[in-house]
């Protein structure tokens, strides 16, 4: 006990920045949503989400390994031809009906009128532009990382390491925000602290609060 009690803590930094995720912390992503807004019947929704944004070729999208064109080439060759014109109408407007998490948003724009640096890291395509553009936050952001333009995905420790390079951040005084637990460990790993995120834009901001 006595060593323990002599032994130096070591203590995160009070952080300055906030690294938002999109996708379920920003921005709702609901592939099962978006594909029932293009079909008629839960099945053919099944089946339309089972083959575009639940497929694990999605993945390969998000990264920049392959195109547009491609993931819909995959995707229509595991649709019957009936939802051929369902998934072309899903693909081209499917981000219009992202909707902002209005208190992830609100507290972002706080955060930053307060003098907090706000960032953004997602996993997303390069398309991002078309659900960051209704994002009330958006205006608000000092930087952004895309893991398809960088050819980085999360939980990849290199990914929050490029952000902060970038905007000359030090890792320690950022606080990442996912609502993935294995991109926060990403995160940990590369120096940050992280906030795992479950909807309660409450409970974020109290912790900022305390980390501050």
């Amino acid at each position: 006990m006595k060593l323990e009690r002599l032994t130096p803590m070591l203590m995160d930094k009070p952080i300055a920045n906030v690294v938002f995720d999109m996708g379920g912390v920003l921005m709702n992503f609901d592939g099962p949503y978006f594909a029932g807004l293009f079909t008629n019947t839960p099945a053919d929704a099944a089946l339309l989400n089972g083959a575009l944004f639940g497929s694990t070729t999605w993945s390969l999208l998000d990264s920049g390994t392959i195109s547009h064109e491609t993931m819909a080439r995959v995707a229509a060759a595991h649709l019957p031809e009936r939802l051929h014109p369902n998934l072309e109408a899903c693909i081209a407007h499917w981000p219009e009906h992202s909707a902002p998490f209005e208190g992830t948003n609100e507290l972002a724009i706080r955060l930053k009128k307060q003098g907090y640096g706000i960032y953004l890291l997602s996993n997303a395509s390069t398309r991002i532009l078309e659900q960051l553009n209704h994002m009330p936050a958006m205006p608000y952001l000092d930087g952004r990382v895309i893991s398809a333009i960088e050819r980085l995905m999360k939980p990849d420790p290199a990914i929050f390491r490029l952000l902060c390079k970038r905007y000359a951040l030090d890792p320690a005084t950022c606080l990442f925000v996912d609502d993935n637990t294995d991109n926060c460990a990403g995160a940990r790993t590369a120096g940050m602290q992280a906030f795992h995120f479950t909807g309660d834009a409450h409970a974020l901001e109290t912790e900022i609060t305390r980390l501050s």
